[in-house]
């Protein structure tokens, strides 16, 4: 829910980078320290992605700017084999989808792992990035997505790429989906709602923001081959529309 800056937008800004700062700072430290303890026995690195995801979640409650919850039912049996997709509305997604309750494997771009601390936090929680538009980095991503994949790790794309700007789902990319038909995993497709301007594009300061995070059912794609991307991406565009309509209530906006 959008709302204009009133007298007190800019300490509480203030106070988000602090909390931020803070917790991204003790994140970091909390999982060099689990490193050499848990990385020889966990290859998947569960538990430094759990730590990373939960002081994702912890930002987003000590901000009194942003409203932030996980709403509906969850699947019946916990995601494993499975490429997990969401529409993507701003750089706050992620500290709203870090509530679902089990640990997945984020794509991300390459240049976010170059940031101080929580670039660095990125990759100790065994994410993975890639470089926009470069094919060679694209097939590196993609196969390390399919390793996780073969482990019984869950992983989290965007498939249109990039943040929208307007209201609008933009295109779905294919590598999602040819990621899911290629290894057998399931897709699981999530709707947010609410984040656009609790990170404004080209403003410094958080905004104020009620947004939600919805999970749907997941979809098999047993018996699919490649030609059969454009209708997977056309059913798993519709059930997210159909997940976000259901929570847009919920963030305020009609």
């Amino acid at each position: 829910m959008s709302e204009k800056p009133g007298p007190f937008a800019i300490p509480l800004a203030l106070w988000t980078y602090f909390v931020l700062v803070v917790c991204a700072f003790c994140c970091f430290l909390l999982q060099l320290l689990l490193v050499p303890i848990t990385w020889p026995f966990d290859r998947n690195r569960v538990v430094t992605g759990k730590v990373y995801r939960s002081t994702g979640v912890l930002i987003s409650r000590l901000t009194p700017l942003w409203d932030f919850e996980l709403v509906g039912r969850m699947p019946a049996r916990r995601p494993g084999r499975t490429v997990v997709v969401s529409n993507h509305c701003s750089q706050a997604d992620p500290f709203l989808i870090s509530r679902v309750p089990w640990e997945m494997k984020w794509l991300g771009k390459a240049s976010l792992f170059r940031v101080p601390i929580l670039g660095w936090s990125m990759w100790l929680a065994g994410d993975v990035p890639v470089v926009r538009g470069e094919k060679q980095s694209a097939r590196g991503a993609m196969g390390r997505c399919r390793r996780y994949l073969e482990r019984g790790m869950p992983v989290m794309i965007f498939p249109e790429g990039t943040r929208s700007l307007t209201d609008e789902i933009g295109p779905f990319k294919d590598g999602a989906f040819s990621l899911a038909i290629s290894t057998g995993a399931d897709i699981l497709p999530l709707a947010v709602h609410g984040t656009a301007n609790a990170l404004p594009v080209h403003d410094w300061r958080f905004g104020r923001a009620r947004a939600r995070v919805i999970v749907g059912d997941p979809i098999s794609t047993t018996g699919m081959s490649f030609e059969d991307i454009p209708r997977l991406k056309e059913i798993v565009r519709a059930e997210i529309e159909t997940l976000r309509a259901s929570i847009r209530p919920l963030t305020g906006e009609p």
